[in-house]
């Protein structure tokens, strides 16, 4: 019963916060980088090399074979990356198999939130069975340089002869609070079309979740 009721709570708090539409600038006492870069829609993504919660380095050129990638910032405290967790999933599920893997990146920073410590994404990990590699951005370079600001945030990458290429950024689709409710398919929908060699109808859209809380420079 207190785990029934307990679920209910965090699916009402979830709907407020939505509800209340959060300023981009985040959550009081936010603190925002003010020299954060921030790719744009056809922008080439630079390398980047973070290590895996099973202890690999994992970088982006190790997908070079792949027709592309879909990048996830996301976290475990957040409601709205447990919200998605399952569809973040279903995602590499669906588009793993096509040539677009999912790569989940956390750039959270444990200090401040204890649930994103290395060993608590180890077990969390296991726990879940992720199928897709998690990384974790200790140092926050690689969120700053993609200019993500939210937790989950994701970027579609096509890779074009060894250059991935940017063709989407924003939320996984329009309804954070209940799967069966969604009608924009925003991820689905850009990779889809990418895959049948049609352009992305909708390049980018509003993240909306946690945001990312950045170090002290």
């Amino acid at each position: 019963m207190k785990r029934y009721l307990a679920s209910i709570y965090g699916t009402l708090l979830l709907g407020m916060v939505v509800s209340l539409q959060l300023p981009a600038t985040g959550f009081p006492n936010q603190k925002i980088d003010p020299v954060q870069a921030d790719y744009k829609i056809g922008d080439v993504v630079a390398d980047f090399q973070l290590r895996s919660v099973d202890g690999r380095s994992v970088s982006l050129r190790d997908f070079d074979n792949q027709k592309g990638v879909i990048v996830i910032f996301t976290c475990n405290h957040c409601p709205f990356s447990k919200a998605y967790e399952d569809r973040i999933g279903a995602l590499n599920g669906k588009f793993a198999g096509q040539g677009y893997p999912v790569i989940a990146i956390n750039p959270s920073d444990p200090k401040s939130y204890e649930d994103d410590n290395f060993e608590k994404l180890k077990e969390h990990v296991s726990a879940k069975g992720h199928a897709y590699p998690y990384l974790v951005d200790d140092s926050q370079t690689v969120a700053r340089a993609f200019g993500a600001n939210r937790t989950p945030q994701a970027y579609v990458l096509q890779n074009n002869g060894g250059k991935f290429t940017v063709r989407y950024i924003g939320t996984l689709d329009d309804n954070p609070q209940d799967p069966g409710s969604v009608r924009k398919h925003y991820v689905d929908d850009a990779v889809s079309n990418l895959l049948a060699g049609r352009p992305v109808t909708t390049t980018t859209t509003r993240a909306i979740g946690c945001a990312i809380k950045w170090k002290d420079a």
